[in-house]
């Protein structure tokens, strides 16, 4: 086979998936998928299989400029303030010039984000006040914009607001 057939036949299954992936619903959907498949994979027999690949140690750079760090530090570290810088971005902007730039729109979306911050701590507090748990308090109200925007994608997919990216 031909490199030009190659890329058709690539293009032509590939394509569906990146559609999918595009549409804020596949987006969701995927989120949805993989921690719900992330939980189990925690919670099963093959837990030091899930422990392994977050110890996985990849190295950037070339030596002596490398840099040494394990798949979790690389996700939280990096991928995460990429993801809120992102969200920071698309904020700013709604302040500035649009649908938050006033204050009579802007206290309703204000109080659902203090919400949005105040509930996941309250559910934390009341499950999770045991041992060195009771100091990860954090970890639930940073991880609720990204499964608020899921959430949102899925079952409000033609909602326009500050909270989906444009």
């Amino acid at each position: 086979m031909n490199l030009r057939k190659r890329r058709v036949v690539v293009r032509t299954i590939a394509r569906p998936f990146e559609k999918f992936i595009e549409r804020i619903t596949g987006g969701g959907i995927l989120l949805m998928f993989v921690t719900f498949a992330a939980l189990l994979w925690a919670n099963s027999p093959l837990k030091d299989y899930y422990d392994f690949v977050w110890d996985y140690e990849f190295v950037l750079g070339l030596s002596p400029f490398e840099l040494h760090k394990f798949l979790l530090h690389w996700i939280n570290d990096g991928l995460m303030v990429i993801f809120f810088f992102v969200v920071g971005l698309e904020i700013k902007r709604e302040f500035m010039a649009g649908e938050l730039s006033s204050f009579r729109q802007a206290i309703f979306p204000l109080i659902a984000a203090i919400g949005g911050m105040v509930v996941p701590i309250l559910f934390f507090t009341a499950f999770g006040l045991q041992g060195e748990a009771s100091h990860g308090w954090g970890i639930p109200m940073a991880t609720d914009i990204a499964f608020s925007l899921a959430i949102l994608g899925i079952l409000a997919p033609g909602f326009r607001s500050v909270s989906k990216f444009s």
